[in-house]
């Protein structure tokens, strides 16, 4: 991993910064003035991705023979918080009030992480099949936000039906990557399906790619879902 040139990992940098940021403009919106909410969810999250960098810098995800699986087990723990916080009738509630433009808008960053993954990939540590060139098509959904927060779910325009049919694209697409991603890892590893076992996320920054961008983006699809089908405002927040 040493000799992936900076810019990758500051790319990759800027995207964590950006997911973190439009997560917390709409927990913030959602809060309203005096909530400590915000506060709480930007000490949480510090918390996770220092803990998880600091570990991955220590060498701690990069044990593949670990049982069980390190990596896998972030991923259930995050998947796990995903359906505890759903389960909440107070944060389905809280989530309401949450902006879906921002929900959607969030997803332009899928772009500039599938350019890091490409750039990784011609740097030798991930498969071709997790790119564009590949059967990644998840740059798709980073290139359709801005039209999907401007003319499904805008202020001026909107379409809940396209909406709700654009974000369960979106979330397949995510869904196909993310499942490839992991078979590609040391883990599931088949020279046969993979040109190179997918080495990169066991490595700061990209550990933050599956346990922190993924989960965020994933975040927002399923609140943007929510709000979407059992929200029935006709006025955006």
């Amino acid at each position: 991993m040493e000799n992936i040139p900076s810019c990758v990992s500051l790319t990759f940098l800027a995207c964590v910064v950006a997911t973190f940021g439009f997560i917390y403009f709409a927990i913030q919106h959602a809060g309203g003035r005096g909530s400590n909410v915000p506060i709480f969810f930007t000490t949480l999250c510090a918390i996770w991705v220092f803990v998880v960098s600091l570990l991955s810098i220590q060498g701690f995800f990069q044990d593949y023979h670990a049982w069980p699986p390190r990596l896998m087990v972030g991923l259930a723990i995050l998947l796990a918080l995903l359906i505890l916080l759903m389960s909440l009738s107070g944060v389905r509630r809280f989530i309401a009030e949450m902006p879906i433009t921002t929900l959607t808008y969030i997803h332009i960053i899928r772009v500039p992480v599938e350019i890091v993954l490409w750039w990784l990939f011609i740097n030798g540590v991930v498969s071709e099949v997790m790119t564009f060139e590949g059967v990644n098509y998840d740059i798709l959904s980073g290139i359709s936000a801005p039209f999907a927060g401007l003319f499904l779910v805008g202020m001026k325009s909107k379409s809940r039906i396209a909406a709700i049919i654009w974000n369960l694209l979106a979330l397949g697409l995510l869904i196909n990557i993310v499942v490839r991603a992991i078979m590609a890892t040391p883990y599931f590893y088949n020279p046969v399906q993979f040109d190179v076992p997918n080495l990169a996320v066991f490595y700061f920054p990209y550990i933050l790619l599956p346990l922190f961008v993924v989960p965020g983006v994933l975040f927002c699809h399923v609140a943007s879902l929510y709000k979407l089908i059992f929200i029935t405002e006709d006025t955006e927040d």
